[in-house]
């Protein structure tokens, strides 16, 4: 059957998953193993020369990693992908293969605060810079590019306040720059939101999140859409397409086409940066990806339920969920996200910082956790934690407050959570 036919839910469970032809294990085994045997020397040589694709070292190439970066590109829509050790090193590995010191990127200034601090800070340690502009501000966001701009990167639900980003109207600014429009969609997954679909050009993923969906295994991965013309502009993306001196020569975009982008990431930037995904967590995230659809629709479910009850409810100030109709986000949803604005929001508590502390710690089911998109709810306090390295203005911006918590709705029973919140809250503002 042809797999570009396969609809969504069956790719979850086949993409990258053909019966072991050895042993006939339907499951994707794990290839807990560091190096493979070359048949000779000539098949080592074709290997290391990129003139043949096998597997040669683990850091590289993994039966089990390949599985997962298979499934993931056909779920996104893309044409490869490269799993890396965690979202964090999918990030710098999408970029890497773009910049050059005195480069930059545009980047939202809606995002996860440890990708603000990344992109703040530790990126200049490879004389890279990122501009924040307000995505909203389609105009800023075209006047903040110069010559030396790079890549825009934006995220499709944004990490903590749950808002929803205008990923077409993003890409047309892109293609009018001529640059590449990434797309972290963790938070939406390619259940709610397919960006490449929508004009993006590069996914990034922290598969660590509702993608393995059970808070077991760290990932990361960055899927290429193969659409993008990297030899366009001569001399823009050097490392893309001109002659590469460790490969004698080699053009990456004039060999491979479409996979240029991804057989770079493999080849140079696992080779050179290490950030590679362990075959064990390859494995727990491609059973957890099994699921996705499922989990999903009940994450969404959940939240609307939550939410809903949240923003009736007296002791609660506000709520910032774009699956409500009373955000100014909503018939974005209606139109980009079907299927749902996911489960992760933010809501603000009479009482201020005080009030969300003392909520934080009375709840019960709700688990104080540094992380999201887990199977169990999870909640934590952005602006003391997540977020703390963050100016002011950047809180604000991201919507991290110091009177707000954020929620990552699990699969649990709805109305179990809302009697947690509900005898929380009790606590928090008596």
């Amino acid at each position: 059957m042809d797999i570009q036919k396969m609809q969504f839910d069956t790719l979850l469970l086949h993409a990258g998953a053909a019966p072991d032809p050895t042993t006939g294990s339907r499951q994707v085994p794990i290839y807990q193993n560091v190096g493979y045997v070359f048949k000779d020397t000539d098949h080592a040589a074709r290997l290391f020369n990129l003139q043949e694709v096998g597997y040669v070292y683990t850091r590289l190439t993994n039966p089990t990693v390949a599985a997962l970066q298979e499934r993931i590109a056909h779920l996104e829509g893309g044409a490869g992908a490269v799993a890396c050790s965690s979202g964090h090193a999918a990030q710098i590995m999408a970029l890497f293969a773009l910049m050059r010191p005195g480069d930059n990127i545009i980047a939202s200034n809606r995002l996860y605060g440890g990708t603000v601090t990344q992109f703040t800070h530790t990126i200049k340690r490879f004389g890279w810079s990122a501009n924040f502009v307000d995505t909203e501000n389609l105009r800023a966001l075209e006047a903040a590019a110069d010559e030396n701009t790079k890549a825009i990167f934006c995220e499709s639900i944004a990490n903590p306040g749950g808002y929803v980003t205008d990923i077409p109207a993003l890409a047309e600014i892109a293609n009018r720059l001529g640059v590449p429009l990434i797309v972290d969609n963790t938070g939406a997954t390619p259940y709610l939101c397919r960006p490449i679909k929508q004009g993006a050009h590069i996914v990034v993923h922290s598969t660590t999140k509702f993608m393995t969906g059970n808070g077991t295994s760290l990932g990361g991965v960055v899927v290429d859409s193969g659409t993008f013309d990297w030899s366009a502009v001569a001399g823009k993306y050097p490392s893309l397409a001109e002659p590469d001196p460790a490969y004698h020569g080699l053009n990456f975009h004039e060999t491979f086409g479409t996979l240029a982008f991804t057989f770079h990431g493999i080849a140079v930037g696992l080779r050179d940066l290490g950030m590679t995904m362990a075959p064990q967590n390859a494995f727990q995230t491609l059973l957890g990806i099994e699921t996705l659809s499922l989990r999903m629709q009940r994450h969404v479910e959940n939240a609307m339920k939550v939410a809903g009850w949240l923003d009736t409810d007296h002791r609660v100030e506000s709520v910032s969920y774009a699956g409500l109709p009373s955000s100014a986000f909503y018939s974005r949803v209606q139109e980009l996200y079907p299927l749902g604005a996911g489960a992760l929001f933010t809501f603000a508590v009479k009482g201020g910082y005080e009030a969300c502390v003392k909520l934080v710690n009375g709840l019960e089911l709700f688990s104080h956790v540094a992380n999201l998109g887990d199977s169990r709810s999870l909640i934590i306090h952005s602006a003391s934690t997540t977020h703390s390295q963050l100016t002011d203005e950047q809180l604000i911006a991201a919507g991290a407050l110091p009177s707000v918590v954020r929620v990552s709705i699990g699969i649990e029973d709805a109305a179990d959570l809302i009697n947690d919140l509900d005898q929380a809250l009790t606590k928090a503002t008596q």
